[in-house]
């Protein structure tokens, strides 16, 4: 397996991801997209999107507000029990949080003494108005789905949904952590991608099940390796307060096993509190039964960084290759699912020949209007098409002189197998569809 060291310099040297505030020192465990992160971040985006909202009859999206009334999250009980145990070296006074910790007794820095562990919030304060002062105090969302949970009576109004039916959304959270660190795996800021899907109380155990396998084939569907995945169900005492039963999809990372997505059982707390804070019926009244319940809730819940950084460990391949001369060479190549690749299409002249550069052009802009497409015609062929291998694309297509000279055609090049096929010009942008797929 790739170690993260590798990953990292992969994303420097890339354009994927870059240390924030670099040119000051950075600020620890935060992160900017570069060219391909954020094309990459896109498709993810997208592909969530495509596949939990609009692939679904049953579920609709909405975006709320990342900062609310600072009594959504007492009721949500976030204020109380949001919280990580704390602990402190007396020695070197590097702090960590008390469960991430093998040896609890000791420093994992120093060998120092530790203090007794303390509970530490992690939700980021701010201020809205001139005065810094309690009244004017509000937070950083930790979570998207509070803003669901009090928009859940405006929705279910205006779309006039029947149970069960979801409500997802993507957008950016904020959480004070403790420990942080592996890369982009656990930061301060990061956007999540959630989806609260509301049922009736007695078909969430079954409706909890099913979610578990629908994300499941999200990942298996993007190329992810099944052995790589697994399925973790949390005990009892690792529960959080809202939650009847979660369940963990779990990518075996370079460090070991690690989460990458939730799905909980949140059951009807979240409607239930609100309700009672605001004194506002968050109801769905079942016209079958003539009664009106509190519907309970399944959460699959993901970073949209997690999805990335997990698709760059799994896509990345070094393999040996064969050039003209009988030389063997490495090529690095990410095998990335074509939907989820930053780039689709790169187009290569065969050299910067004054013959060759309209008609390349002509190709490219032809491309771009469909697919993302890049344009590279700096060094020799081979090299191009190694650098496309390294960040992904799937496909490579070369304009040469035969293209400008007898068939007006042009070569397609597939990075995962190298193979090449001849295509008209006249037929590209079909060929191109049949080969990235969505």
């Amino acid at each position: 397996m790739v170690d993260m060291d590798t990953i990292v310099s992969l994303c420097k040297r890339r354009g994927f991801v870059f240390q924030s505030s670099e040119i000051y020192g950075g600020l620890a465990s935060t992160y900017d997209y570069g060219p391909l992160g954020i094309e990459m971040k896109r498709n993810i985006r997208d592909s969530w999107w495509r596949t939990f909202i609009n692939g679904r009859d049953d579920c609709v999206g909405i975006e709320s507000a990342i900062l609310m009334h600072p009594q959504v999250w007492v009721t949500s009980g976030h204020l109380a029990s949001f919280s990580d145990p704390l602990v402190e070296c007396r020695n070197c006074h590097r702090r960590f949080r008390e469960d991430h910790l093998d040896d609890v007794s000791k420093c994992p820095e120093c060998d120092g003494e530790l203090t007794n562990p303390r509970q530490f919030n992690m939700m980021l304060k701010t201020f809205l108005g001139p005065i810094e002062d309690g009244a004017n105090q509000v937070y950083l969302r930790p979570e998207t789905a509070q803003g669901i949970f009090v928009n859940f009576q405006n929705v279910l109004n205006s779309t006039r949904r029947k149970l069960p039916f979801g409500i997802g959304q993507i957008g950016k959270s904020f959480r004070n952590e403790i420990t942080v660190g592996n890369f982009i795996f656990r930061t301060r800021e990061f956007e999540q991608m959630e989806l609260e899907y509301f049922v009736k109380p007695g078909d969430d155990e079954v409706q909890h099940k099913m979610w578990i396998n629908f994300c499941m084939d999200w990942f298996l569907g993007m190329g992810i390796t099944p052995e790589k995945l697994r399925i973790r169900d949390h005990e009892r005492e690792e529960l959080s307060h809202y939650s009847k039963a979660t369940s963990d999809i779990e990518y075996l990372f370079p460090w070991g096993w690690g989460e990458l997505m939730g799905i909980a059982n949140r059951t009807d707390f979240d409607l239930k509190a609100h309700s009672d804070a605001t004194s506002t019926r968050l109801e769905y009244f079942d016209e079958e039964t003539r009664e009106h319940i509190v519907p309970y809730v399944i959460e699959p819940a993901i970073g949209v960084d997690r999805v990335l950084i997990i698709n760059l460990i799994d896509a990345y391949t070094e393999e040996d290759t064969h050039t003209s001369d009988g030389k063997t060479e490495k090529r690095t190549v990410l095998k990335l699912h074509p939907s989820i690749a930053p780039v689709k299409v790169a187009v290569l002249p065969l050299s910067r020949n004054d013959l060759l550069r309209p008609k390349a052009q002509q190709v490219f802009d032809l491309i771009r209007k469909r697919f993302v497409t890049q344009y590279d015609d700096a060094q020799s062929i081979g090299r191009r098409y190694r650098r496309q291998d390294e960040i992904g694309t799937p496909l490579c297509i070369t304009i040469d002189f035969q293209t400008v000279e007898q068939d007006d055609a042009v070569t397609i090049r597939d990075r995962d197998t190298m193979s090449q096929v001849r295509v008209p010009i006249s037929d590209l942008l079909v060929s191109l569809q049949e080969r990235l797929p969505q």
